[in-house]
């Protein structure tokens, strides 16, 4: 591994909550525009990774890193390099999706252009209907708030992606446009992680899939070649610990 290029990293990392003991060990590495896929079993501690990441989290042992910074001495600094999107995408129900986007953007200290280029482009790149950029999100399905969220992510130009759940309750058909969307934003140099149940779209778009059990990292799979994974070789060894 180029360690050069490696984004997100945690190295032997012990954590957990409330004197609970979560993740135990965990060694996990990701590189600039790559998408890593880690499933596990409710409990497994794929939330718990994810919130190291944002400095939610402080490890009692081993050591978590964002492009070389602590997420938890510097949160500011880290999170400002992140986009987060949960399983359920929290959007001003109010606002229509360019104006959720142009506020959101001014939170995060940046502010777009006078007449909105900047944010169009990104809602456009993230496959939401030109027809939608200015009626209200209240009425968006899921996969149309997921494209707002990405249209964010674009926008803001960050170089982590960190996914909670994104296919959940998603048709075949959207979760093919989302992993898309991924590809995208993995074609820029954007490092990907995704936690997820969802063995077959994890295989679909992933670069390499962890397995999670019980905190531990069971084993980590490459995908290898046109035919990528072996999906149900994987879902023999580990459909339990994914389910």
């Amino acid at each position: 591994m180029n360690v050069d290029s490696t984004v997100l990293q945690a190295s032997a990392v012990v954590a957990g909550y409330g004197g609970k003991t979560i993740l135990h060990g965990l060694d996990l590495h990701i590189r600039a525009g790559e998408i890593y896929a880690l499933l596990g079993a409710n409990g497994a501690g794929k939330t718990t990774t994810l919130s190291l990441f944002l400095g939610f989290v402080t490890p009692g042992a081993g050591r978590v890193q964002v492009l070389g910074v602590d997420p938890v001495a510097h949160p500011d600094t880290v999170r400002r390099q992140i986009a987060y999107i949960p399983e359920n995408v929290a959007l001003y129900e109010h606002l229509s999706a360019r104006e959720n986007v142009a506020y959101l953007l001014g939170l995060a200290g940046q502010q777009p252009d006078a007449d909105d280029r900047l944010i169009d482009e990104s809602l456009a790149a993230a496959g939401l209907d030109g027809a939608a950029f200015d009626r209200r999100v209240a009425g968006f399905s899921k996969g149309m708030r997921q494209k707002v969220a990405i249209g964010l992510a674009l926008a803001r130009k960050v170089p982590v992606l960190l996914l909670d759940e994104p296919t959940s309750g998603l048709d075949p058909q959207a979760t093919v446009e989302f992993n898309r969307l991924l590809g995208v934003l993995r074609s820029q140099g954007v490092a990907i992680l995704m936690v997820t149940h969802d063995l077959l779209s994890a295989a679909d778009v992933a670069d390499r899939i962890g397995f999670l059990d019980a905190g531990r990292l069971l084993e980590e799979v490459a995908a290898d070649g046109a035919d990528r994974f072996d999906v149900r070789a994987l879902h023999r060894r580990y459909g339990g610990q994914a389910a």
